[in-house]
């Protein structure tokens, strides 16, 4: 991860989840694996369950998920939050996990994405999309929850080594009544990724 990437997670939590310091929170982190680094520190909270989940086993990784897009492993309405950084772009069909961060979390819940809008193909183990505020706001609206922040860095600050990739960062939050149209697409959906998987 990079300098930004933990900062912009850092500002999530002291914007969004400081003031609920005495809530039992499941804070679940997907891509969760430490390459270079780690946004558990960030949730060492008492009353706060930090969750690392990723693809492979490794370096703070409590859960490996056994696919992108149907993680079983998870269960429906289970988290409170969910972060990520630097995943979305190395997921093939990411409409599908942005679906799944929607099932696992519970009504009320709140997600925080952060994703580059720039930078140099690095493949882990492939590197297909960069995002921008719209198609932050797509992914929202496709897995019906409300958009509370979408924005990128077009100028590329927040530390060094961080001007390369202009991170963009989505905070949604799913809304307390979640329709059945969301659970009917992700089956409709997960269908299709099993037929091209």
């Amino acid at each position: 991860m990079h300098d930004s990437s933990f900062g912009r997670i850092k500002g999530f939590r002291d914007d969004y989840l400081l003031p609920r310091l005495d809530e039992q929170l499941q804070i679940v982190d997907i891509g969760s694996q430490d390459v270079n680094g780690s946004y558990r520190p960030l949730f060492a909270q008492n009353q706060w369950r930090y969750v690392g989940v990723d693809l492979a086993p490794g370096r703070n990784v409590d859960i490996v998920l056994q696919s992108p897009y149907d993680w079983k492993e998870l269960g429906r309405n289970s988290a409170d939050v969910v972060v990520s950084g630097q995943a979305f772009e190395h997921i093939d069909f990411f409409w599908i996990s942005a679906l799944e961060i929607a099932r696992v979390l519970r009504p009320g819940g709140i997600c925080c994405l952060i994703v580059p809008s720039a930078g140099p193909e690095h493949r882990y183990p492939v590197d297909c999309w960069r995002f921008y505020p719209d198609g932050l706001r797509a992914i929202a609206r496709f897995a019906g929850l409300d958009v509370l922040k979408a924005e990128t860095d077009w100028v590329g600050t927040g530390g060094e080594g961080s001007e390369m990739w202009r991170d963009s960062v989505l905070i949604a939050q799913k809304p307390k009544d979640t329709p059945y149209f969301s659970s009917m697409r992700r089956s409709i959906l997960s269908a299709v990724i099993k037929k091209l998987a």
